[in-house]
């Protein structure tokens, strides 16, 4: 890694990119692409392209998606107290005494969940908390306060935390899923740029919003792109630690390698495809199966149009949707360079059809 690319990793990682409002973010990750790429798109949304050898008649997606779950602010009471909601997956068990920040027009205010002591609790009955019972204190004496601070029903609020680096092997924070996945495409990017490669296709190097809440991002930008085949990174569960069905879940590993996906959504001649070029190459890759889908955006890719072939290699993850996601450097650069060799070896005419 670069001594540039570690301190993209840590602007665009220690941004708030929240499902709806990933603006700022997406522009952090634009400009550090620029260099590597021939043209833009970017759509009403907010899903943020970089296009390499346009125009050509073949047409590759390398994809990641940029938004981050949050909380909405939904009630504030005459108090001062403010009651959330859900944007996206946003945890209700680990809110309570975190840092947040409120993202308001005249810039973010900070705040904390509250919650009540421990020895004013029946802690015998103590039970996951609701999210209609979590509550964010800004400092505010009253609702006037609060308002006046710029703080309103709608307005978007982010945990605090930081990215970290943990026994020099793993990055640990929040937002990993999957703003890392914008972080491993837009590497791929620039090794293709810094190698002088000239690839036989249009490459197109998508960061999609609004994943959180159904794959939306993804769902409009394949429409408009129509490509001929979409490789898209996630994360996937660490099932290692406590508290995981190795039986349910499977058994994946960080620091193990990339994991490729067997399932509906997944063309199976594409997946193929890339666990040769891995074998080939030496990266290290695990293996996980899925039912009716792979809850990540391979599948708006799949069923886009007529449909995409689209495989999906996911990056192994601890304590997912907590603010100490956690990843292997390793596997990183690992879904880095499978994803850049996998490119290389695509001639630009490939017909992954089972039938021809």
């Amino acid at each position: 890694m670069t001594e540039q690319s570690r301190e993209f990793l840590y602007k665009y990682l220690n941004n708030a990119s929240p499902t709806g409002f990933e603006a700022s973010g997406q522009q952090i990750w634009l400009d550090y692409i620029k260099p590597y790429i021939d043209e833009q798109i970017v759509d009403v949304y907010g899903t943020a392209v970089g296009v390499i050898g346009a125009g050509q008649e073949y047409k590759v997606v390398i994809e990641a998606h940029s938004d981050e779950i949050a909380w909405f602010v939904n009630y504030i009471s005459e108090e001062g107290y403010i009651h959330v909601r859900r944007n996206g997956g946003s945890d209700a068990a680990i809110a309570p005494s975190m840092r947040v920040n409120l993202h308001t027009a005249n810039g973010p205010v900070p705040g904390v969940f509250g919650w009540p002591a421990i020895h004013v609790r029946d802690v015998a009955k103590d039970q996951v908390p609701k999210v209609h019972e979590l509550f964010i204190d800004v400092g505010a004496a009253k609702k006037d306060e609060v308002l006046d601070m710029g703080i309103h029903v709608g307005t978007v609020v982010t945990f605090a935390d930081g990215l970290t680096e943990m026994n020099n092997r793993f990055y640990v924070g929040r937002a990993l899923d999957n703003r890392v996945g914008g972080f491993m495409i837009a590497e791929v990017a620039r090794m293709l740029h810094e190698n002088n490669v000239q690839l036989p296709f249009t490459l197109y190097v998508v960061n999609a919003v609004q994943e959180e809440i159904g794959l939306r991002g993804a769902e409009m930008i394949s429409r408009r792109l129509k490509p001929d085949l979409a490789i898209v990174t996630d994360v996937t569960h660490d099932t290692q630690s406590p508290m995981y069905n190795k039986k349910e879940q499977g058994d994946l590993k960080c620091g193990a390698g990339p994991v490729l996906c067997y399932g509906p959504a997944v063309q199976n001649n594409l997946r193929d495809f890339i666990l040769d070029i891995a074998r080939q190459k030496e990266i290290p890759f695990q293996r996980q199966a899925v039912s009716r889908s792979t809850g990540t955006d391979t599948d708006s890719f799949a069923y886009s149009a007529e449909g995409v072939a689209s495989a999906l290699i996911s990056l192994p993850l601890k304590y997912m949707h907590t603010t100490i996601e956690t990843v292997h450097k390793d596997d990183v650069q690992n879904v880095i360079n499978l994803m850049y060799e996998v490119l290389l070896n695509l001639k630009g005419n490939e017909d992954f059809r089972y039938i021809k």
